[in-house]
C-alpha cells in the first residue's frame, strides 16, 4: 500500500510531465467509484472495506462518493443529468424497477461470485430482482423490518399480553386498548412513537405505515392493473388512515417536534416504539432487560410487514463491471464489515451471515423480526412508477396527520399516481402486466 500512494504522489507531482508517470503504470490502473450513504459508522466501515480492497487488488483504486441519506435521490439524480453515474451504487430496494426501467442498471449475476449468490436469502433475492425479466440487479449484506418495542415495566402495569411469535400478534382491539391504558398511566408521556420525526423526506412513511394499511385490507396501488384510484382511496384505505389520525389526535403518537428516539431517552417517555431493526442495539444498550420485541400488530385479518434496505447495484454505464463485481464480491464477504454490521443488529440477507448472528437465530431477541420475513413481509410495489408512489403517499399521510380530510388527501395522492403513469404510457412493458 505504501509503494501505491507513493506511486501516485510522485504521479501527481510531475503531472505536468506525462512521461514521468509512464503509461504502463498509469493505465493498468482501473477506478471504480462508488456512491454510498450512511451515518459516520457506516460510512468509516465502507472507507475500510475500500482500503483493504486496495491492498488486495493493486491494479484497482477504489474513490467513495458519499451522499447523506436525506439528499441521496437528489444527489442520484444529478449524476444521471450529468452523465456521471458511479460504476457502484447503493440504491434502497424500491427504487430498483425505476433504476432497471430507466436503464441505469446491468444484471449483476455475470459480476459477482457465484458463492455470494448462493449464499442470499429468499427475500434479498426478491429485493434486488427486476419483476418482468426476473434478473437479478441488486445484492447486498443486509435486508430489514420493523416490529413493534415495548417498555416491559409499562406493558407489566397495564397487564398487557407480551406476543412471542408472529402467529400471536396483538389485534387491533388488543393494540388500541393498550395504547389507551399506557396515554393513563403515570411515567408515559406518549404511549407510542412512530417515529414520525423522520419526515417526509426519507421512506419511512411508505416503509413502516404501509404495511399497517395493507393489515387493514389497504394498498399503496392495485397490483395487478397498476392503478391507484379506487385503491389508494378506497373506503379500506381511508378508515385506516382515520384510525392513525386518531391516534394522532388523543396525543398517543410521539410528535415530530420531540423527535425520534423517545422510547429510549431520559426517563422513557414513550411506551411503545414501532423501528427498524437498526433501532435495537442502541434502545437495549439504554434499556437492558426492560425491552421487549414484539411483531407488529394485525390491524384487519392478517398481519403485514416491510422489507428491503439499501442495497448495492452496478451501472448499465460502468466502464469496469469486472472490477466493480469484484469489490462488491469483497465487501460481502468482508469479516470486518460483517462484525460492525452485526453490532448495529443488522437484518441478515445472506444465510451465512445469518448463521453468524446470534440475534435473529431461534430464541434470539430479535428472532420475531426475522419470523416476520418469511411469514408477513410484503414488498413495495415494485414498479418504475415508485418514486411518485412513495411521495405522494408520504404527503398525503403527513396531511392527515396534521389534520386533513383523509379521504380528500388521498383522491388527491392517487390521481397524481394514476396521472404520472399514464404520463409515461404505462411504463412499457408494465402496462401489460395483468
Amino acid at each position: 500500500m505504501t509503494t501505491q500512494l507513493g506511486n501516485r504522489l510522485l504521479c501527481a507531482l510531475f503531472a505536468s510531465s506525462a512521461l514521468l508517470c509512464t503509461a504502463g503504470f498509469v493505465e493498468a490502473k482501473s477506478v471504480i467509484h462508488v456512491m454510498h450513504q450512511g451515518d459516520p459508522g457506516w460510512v468509516k466501515a465502507y472507507g475500510d472495506v475500500a482500503k483493504r480492497f486496495e491492498e488486495a487488488n493493486p491494479d484497482i483504486d477504489v474513490e467513495m462518493i458519499y451522499a447523506p441519506h436525506d439528499a441521496y435521490n437528489e444527489k442520484f439524480s444529478a449524476a444521471v443529468m450529468a452523465k456521471q453515474l458511479p460504476d457502484v451504487m447503493e440504491l434502497d430496494a424500491p427504487f430498483l424497477a425505476n433504476y432497471v426501467w430507466s436503464g441505469y442498471l446491468q444484471p449483476i449475476k455475470p459480476l459477482v461470485d457465484a458463492d455470494v449468490l448462493d449464499d442470499m436469502t429468499g427475500s434479498n433475492i426478491a429485493q434486488g430482482t427486476y419483476p418482468i425479466d426476473k434478473d437479478l440487479y441488486a445484492i447486498g449484506l443486509t435486508d430489514s423490518s420493523v416490529v413493534l418495542y415495548g417498555n416491559k415495566k409499562y406493558l407489566e402495569a397495564i397487564g398487557a399480553r407480551i406476543p412471542k411469535s408472529v402467529d400471536d400478534a396483538w389485534t387491533r382491539e388488543e393494540f388500541e386498548g393498550y395504547l389507551e391504558k399506557l396515554s393513563k398511566l403515570e411515567g408515559v408521556k406518549w404511549p407510542i412513537d412512530t417515529f414520525r420525526g423522520y419526515g417526509i423526506k426519507t421512506e419511512w412513511i411508505t416503509y413502516a405505515y404501509g404495511p399497517l394499511l395493507e393489515s387493514a385490507g389497504c394498498d399503496l396501488i392495485d397490483r395487478k392493473a397498476w392503478k391507484a384510484s379506487g385503491t389508494l382511496d378506497s373506503e379500506a384505505c381511508v378508515k385506516a388512515l382515520t384510525m392513525m389520525q386518531t391516534w394522532v389526535k388523543n396525543g398517543w403518537v410521539v410528535p415530530t417536534s420531540s423527535g425520534t428516539n423517545q422510547f429510549y431517552a431520559e426517563g422513557q417517555p414513550a411506551a411503545l416504539a414501532m423501528g427498524g431493526h437498526w433501532f435495537y442495539a442502541e434502545a437495549a444498550a439504554a434499556m437492558k432487560d426492560n425491552i421487549v420485541v414484539m411483531p407488529l400488530p394485525k390491524i384487519g385479518d392478517k398481519g403485514v410487514s416491510p422489507n428491503g434496505t439499501w442495497i448495492w447495484g452496478i451501472s448499465a454505464s460502468s466502464e469496469n463491471p469486472e472490477a466493480a463485481g469484484k469489490f462488491l464480491s469483497f465487501l460481502l464477504k468482508d469479516k470486518d464489515y460483517r462484525d460492525y454490521a452485526k453490532t448495529q443488529s443488522a437484518y441478515p440477507g445472506l444465510k451465512s451471515f445469518a448463521a453468524e448472528s446470534p440475534l435473529y437465530a431461534e430464541g434470539g431477541p430479535l428472532a420475531v423480526a426475522f419470523e416476520q420475513a418469511s411469514k408477513t413481509a410484503v414488498a413495495r410495489p415494485p414498479h418504475p412508477a415508485y418514486p411518485t408512489i412513495t411521495s405522494a403517499f408520504m404527503q398525503a399521510v403527513d396531511k392527515i396527520f396534521n389534520g386533513g380530510d383523509a379521504q380528500e388527501a388521498l383522491t388527491a395522492a392517487a390521481k397524481k399516481i394514476d396521472q404520472d403513469i399514464e404520463d409515461n404510457a404505462g411504463y412499457p412493458p408494465f402496462d401489460e402486466q395483468q
